[in-house]
């Protein structure tokens, strides 16, 4: 797919989705920012938000997602961690991402998930070209098998989401795999959101295990937190 530069027919068609959305009877963000919704409630809606999303939508939101990522000020990273979006889960793309970053510095080690169902443990794999792949328990691409990656070691953190509050808080699939992850990451690492949609007001369920964004891209803008 061609890389959209982030002009004013992008823009608009963001706004013409938020009214396509309304029409067709979803919530969008901007409907329920105002409320306190729980982790749960807040899965429900935006599982069915993803859902509702054409390709070219989809398309629309990763190339600005890619654009406004671009225009994070980022210190030279060395290592980063990256999920691999699933189509099925329709999940912002993170490819091009990664190959931006390589541009920034060939010799960027990349780690991707692999999950162990019975200790509940995330696993940071290397990963290149030669690497096989196969799909794990919930259908996601993972290393069959391959070097581990020490978590101390990882610059950036691409985290899977489905939603997230204007503190920086996220709303995962529920697992807490990259919640017990990020506990063993350097402080100092960088944590990044990808989200198709804007922040909701608050999460209400918010514990003291949950760890945080640093960053937040989506299609309208990047957040800081």
């Amino acid at each position: 797919m061609e890389w959209l530069s982030k002009d004013s027919s992008c823009e608009a068609f963001v706004d013409n989705l938020e009214s396509n959305d309304q029409r067709r009877g979803i919530k969008i963000a901007s409907e329920i920012e105002s409320f306190n919704m729980t982790k749960q409630q807040l899965r429900i809606i935006f599982k069915e938000k993803r859902k509702s999303l054409s390709l070219q939508e989809i398309g629309k939101f990763n190339d600005l997602i890619f654009n406004n990522f671009k225009k994070l000020e980022l210190p030279f990273i060395n290592c980063v961690h990256t999920y691999l979006a699933s189509l099925k889960l329709c999940e912002p793309d993170t490819a091009r991402i990664i190959r931006h970053l390589q541009l920034k510095n060939p010799f960027l080690k990349i780690g991707v998930p692999k999950i162990d169902i019975r200790s509940g443990i995330l696993m940071n794999y290397y990963f290149d070209k030669g690497v096989e792949m196969i799909q794990n328990t919930f259908g996601i691409e993972e290393p069959k098998k391959g070097d581990l990656i020490p978590e101390t070691e990882i610059d950036l953190i691409l985290i899977p989401m489905l939603a997230f509050d204007k503190k920086g808080n996220r709303v995962g699939f529920g697992k807490g795999y990259y919640d017990k992850f990020l506990s063993h990451c350097k402080p100092a690492a960088l944590k990044i959101g990808l989200s198709f949609f804007e922040p909701v007001d608050k999460i209400e369920d918010i514990i003291t295990v949950d760890i945080p964004l640093d960053f937040c891209v989506t299609p309208k803008k990047n957040y800081l937190f």
